[in-house]
């Protein structure tokens, strides 16, 4: 007990420390400005463009030095821009906060004159050449949902004097900055901060402030807090210490004390480490017998699936397999013998002693995330077979080791095929299409096919293997949901799968249903067709996504255009025309308006001469996504968005 109190004592101490040290976190949006009567612009209109890589240019430079002003294009299509981050924040942050900030504005604003501020940055932008033709107009975003002082008259005394102060020094600096705490009663403090753009003078920063401040003591000298914001400067001040400034320096005897508590806690962690690795190790043995118990009775219940006949058929010859024989087909799970990774695990191919090629699965140790998708693939998908589904031969468990055993996949995954110039320089429009017609006949099959329908909700090329003879089956079922007879539509608070394929519903929303695996094949089919992968894409004179690069071209009409070069030999243009057009429909932004995969197979083998003209895509799904991998249980609020590439080959 004595040691785990040392073990808690050392947290609270470094808990100390680190509130003592570490920079405030969180960058929220103030506001957004869109002027209408400057006019809009249209998508696809050479000012969106010349917006779109002017934004670019600013996220890279201003993350560099904090500020830049920058313009694109020329003649009415020149747009001006220019970009700041608030001077106490890193290079990191800043670069985050622009990035962001330059998504919000390109969704939020079609104007040729917009701006957008956020606690760590802002950017604004204008078809006039606004750089040092200071005009203050400013904005003040909260400060009249803030709770009001006991005080107001002091409060409103002590403040304007105190802004006027931080006005005073950052009229003078290079920076433009300033920031500091003031006592304006017995027991309370006030924390400012005010800010200039760079490119206007310091007489101009000066009239800037001056009336911005005269805004922030009208509106807002009654609260307790605010903040008054415009295109070329900004105020604001909290009763809170909102900044991240820190001292110059540390005396000696700070110093000193610092060191010698430092040295104390390192020396009660390692006590509390000691005990709490004891305590763990023995927990730890207890629960993986428990779990492999459970794990072997939730496995040896009946499969309760109702299967029809025809292409699906049992399969009572599942292999359970033990740790040894599989480690043995691995050679140990050598590296040498590694075919992929992804968030659950890593696969391997694996030789049996008959000669039979596996590929086995080996699961992370520690993840729960991992546990719920062995259990899931083999009771949901253990028994089903179609010729374009990876088929699960088999499952072994011992103690932490949890494998899944697959039919092996000579030619491995689409996502090698379409990544590697050489290897898709072999694949012509026969082999292509063919294997575009293959992911659907799977798809279809799990949607309708199926009892119970499933919908697979993980579909990209990585999780699309290729057999000896190219074709296509869909592999890594363990984010699979099945779906009742009647149901059509289901939510979820814990989002799963890899962004640049997820439908934007579900993406944002949690909602997913069967629409949700059709945009992923639109997305997919646009892939194999252009030869160019939906995430990563940067074209930045025409699109900044795939998606949108096909939705440009085809409104224009050069589809052909949108084919990856080494098909120019093979295809005939009316039959690429038709498949581009078929992607589209997938990959609209309504779920209402895709196609359901029955329409889409019989559209591929011939369908109607006419098909229907495809709306607008979603451009936004996928494109500088910080992805967050986390392992929450499902009733988590959190969404765990994956890049997984796990590869049962």
């Amino acid at each position: 007990m004595a040691r785990d109190s040392n073990l808690v004592t050392f947290f609270v101490f470094v808990a100390s420390i680190l509130f003592l040290v570490i920079p405030i976190n969180g960058n929220n949006l103030l506001y957004v400005l869109c002027q209408p009567e400057k006019g809009n612009y249209t998508f696809g209109s050479p000012f969106r463009n010349n917006l779109e890589q002017l934004l670019g240019t600013l996220a890279s430079s201003t993350a560099k030095t904090g500020f830049s002003n920058s313009s694109a294009g020329d003649g009415t299509d020149q747009v001006f821009g220019q970009a700041l981050c608030r001077h106490d924040v890193n290079r990191s942050v800043c670069g985050d906060c622009i990035r962001t900030a330059s998504q919000e504005i390109m969704s939020r604003c079609n104007k040729r004159d917009a701006d957008i501020w956020y606690d760590y940055c802002q950017i604004s932008y204008s078809y006039n050449d606004f750089f040092s033709a200071m005009t203050y107009q400013g904005k003040y975003p909260d400060c009249i949902k803030q709770k009001n002082v006991s005080n107001p008259d002091e409060m409103s005394t002590a403040l304007k004097k105190f802004m006027d102060g931080l006005k005073s020094k950052a009229t003078s600096a290079s920076s433009m900055f300033a920031a500091g705490s003031s006592k304006f009663s017995s027991q309370e403090h006030v924390y400012g901060l005010v800010q200039c753009t760079r490119e206007i003078t310091w007489d101009d920063c000066n009239t800037c402030l001056v009336g911005a401040l005269g805004d922030l003591t009208s509106f807002c000298s009654r609260h307790q807090g605010g903040i008054v914001v415009s295109r070329y400067c900004n105020v604001r001040f909290e009763l809170y210490r909102f900044y991240n400034l820190h001292s110059k320096g540390l005396d000696k005897a700070k110093m000193v004390l610092l060191v010698l508590g430092i040295l104390v806690g390192a020396l009660l962690l390692s006590l509390g480490v000691c005990v709490a690795f004891r305590r763990q190790k023995k927990t730890t043995t207890r629960d993986e017998e428990k779990d492999e118990n459970v794990l072997r009775h939730e496995l040896a219940k009946p499969i309760e699936l109702s299967i029809p006949k025809g292409d699906l058929e049992f399969s009572d010859d599942m292999l359970v397999m033990n740790l040894a024989t599989l480690m043995a087909a691995t050679v140990n799970f050598c590296l040498t013998n590694k075919l992929g990774q992804g968030g659950f695990g890593i696969v391997y191919k694996g030789i049996l002693p008959d000669g039979n090629e596996i590929a086995v699965k080996r699961l992370s140790r520690k993840s729960w995330q991992g546990v719920e998708e062995f259990k899931n693939e083999i009771k949901l998908i253990a028994k089903l077979k179609h010729k374009n589904l990876v088929r699960l031969l088999g499952w072994g468990i011992d103690g932490h080791e949890k494998l899944l055993i697959y039919e092996y996949m000579a030619n491995k995954s689409l996502d090698v095929f379409l990544s590697d110039p050489m290897k898709r320089s072999q694949l012509d429009w026969r082999a292509r299409y063919n294997i575009i017609h293959g992911i659907a006949r799977g798809l279809l099959y799990l949607h309708e096919d199926s009892v119970p329908k499933i919908i697979h909700r993980d579909l990209k090329p990585s999780n699309v293997l290729l057999d000896i003879d190219m074709v296509a089956k869909i592999s890594d079922f363990g984010m699979a949901r099945i779906f009742s007879e009647k149901q059509n539509v289901a939510n979820t608070r814990r989002v799963v799968g890899t962004f640049g394929y997820m439908a934007p519903e579900y993406a944002m929303e949690g909602q997913f249903s069967a629409k949700s695996d059709v945009f992923s094949f639109g997305v997919i089919l646009l892939e194999i067709i252009s030869g160019k992968k939906n995430s990563g894409f940067h074209l930045t004179k025409r699109a900044t996504s795939l998606l949108k690069y096909s939705w440009i071209l085809w409104n224009e009409g050069k589809e052909l255009e949108f084919v990856d070069p080494f098909l120019l030999k093979s295809f005939a243009p009316a039959d690429v025309r038709r498949t581009v057009q078929i992607g589209l429909l997938c990959v609209q932004e309504d779920p209402a308006d895709r196609p359901l995969m029955t329409d889409v197979v019989v559209l591929l083998r011939s369908g109607p001469s006419v098909l229907s003209q495809p709306k607008q895509p979603a451009f936004s799904v996928g494109r500088d996504i910080a992805l967050d991998m986390l392992s929450m249980p499902e009733s988590s609020c959190t969404n765990d968005l994956t890049a997984s590439t796990m590869l049962p080959r």
